[in-house]
């Protein structure tokens, strides 16, 4: 069977689809997984062996085009994760006999399974309810699958790479203050870097910060102030593949609720994660894909006596790791 995919969104929710991606391989390795991605996620979504074929949508060509693509890879069904009227107006045009999504917005005229969920309440994490659409299509499917859900063959030759590049010769803790994603909530970066100090203290990890390829102006503030420290300073510029093969060997990441936090999570790296203190935002939607035993949560108060001594307890983890 030839089963589309669809996540069209930001890093983080391609991440939440790709237990559903993992899932419909178990249940039948003769399954087709394809999938439709922006993209951003093209190279990850080639990484993954569980996924057989990925179409991106740039959402600059026209929908009649992003029909006809889909249209030639003679999918028996397809299961949006998170719609819009451009994908589901393709898939309709596409011929698709049997389309599952989410009973949510107008889009959903265009699909002939639609499936109430009220993700909004929150009753379970997004790559949850993502899993559950796959019981639209077998009742009976396993749900369970193994973590972390992405490894790589040569990733300890990329960490031993950097490790020798920097002259590293601890372990490493990485804190990312970038801010971007559904990420409501976020330390400053004076805060964070107040806490790559307060790790530093220990003397028993390689503190390093990493950015994104379009974060320059965090970095130089970052290693401003840091300066005279043994802080390592790192800018992702050579795509999400290298840099999660990176993160598989650090101890420890340190971040906001963004993309990067779910591909950290992706490759089984302990995560600590920043959290708005609001459903919509919190944890209990967002938690990762990776075993719960390696995440600590944090939501940060509004109110900034609560949220000064939250930040406090957190220094202390850090000099007590």
């Amino acid at each position: 069977m030839n089963i589309l995919v669809v996540r069209t969104d930001k890093l983080g929710d391609f991440i939440t689809a790709l237990p559903t991606c993992k899932v419909l391989k178990q249940y039948d390795p003769k399954n087709r997984i394809i999938v439709c991605v922006a993209p951003l996620n093209l190279s990850l979504a080639k990484a993954c062996d569980f996924i057989d074929e990925v179409i991106v949508d740039d959402s600059k060509s026209s929908v009649f085009e992003l029909s006809r693509r889909l249209t030639a890879l003679h999918i028996d069904v397809s299961i949006t994760l998170f719609s819009n009227t451009r994908v589901a107006l393709a898939q309709f045009l596409a011929g698709i006999k049997k389309r599952i999504a989410p009973a949510t917005k107008i889009a959903q005229i265009f699909y002939t399974d639609r499936i109430v969920q009220r993700r909004s309440e929150v009753k379970m994490a997004e790559f949850e309810y993502n899993l559950e659409l796959t019981k639209t299509l077998f009742p009976e499917i396993d749900l369970h699958f193994e973590k972390p859900l992405l490894k790589f063959d040569d990733a300890k030759e990329i960490y031993e790479s950097f490790s020798q590049e920097h002259s590293i010769t601890k372990e490493i803790i990485a804190f990312h203050p970038g801010f971007g994603g559904s990420s409501d909530a976020n330390w400053t970066l004076d805060e964070y870097t107040e806490l790559a100090k307060t790790a530093l203290k220990t003397n028993k990890y390689q503190i390093v910060m990493t950015f994104g390829p379009d974060e320059q102006k965090l970095y130089d503030y970052c290693k401003e102030k840091l300066a005279g420290t043994d802080v390592i300073f790192y800018i992702s510029r050579d795509g999400l593949v290298n840099f999660a093969k990176l993160l598989s060997g650090f101890k420890l990441f340190i971040s906001t609720s963004t993309g990067t936090y779910h591909l950290a999570a992706l490759v089984g790296t302990p995560t600590i994660t920043f959290f708005a203190e609001s459903l919509f935002a919190s944890s209990a939607r967002w938690k990762s894909v990776s075993d719960e035993s390696i995440q600590k949560h944090y939501m940060i108060p509004q109110d900034e006596g609560k949220k000064a001594e939250m930040f406090e307890a957190i220094k202390l983890l850090l000099f007590l790791l």
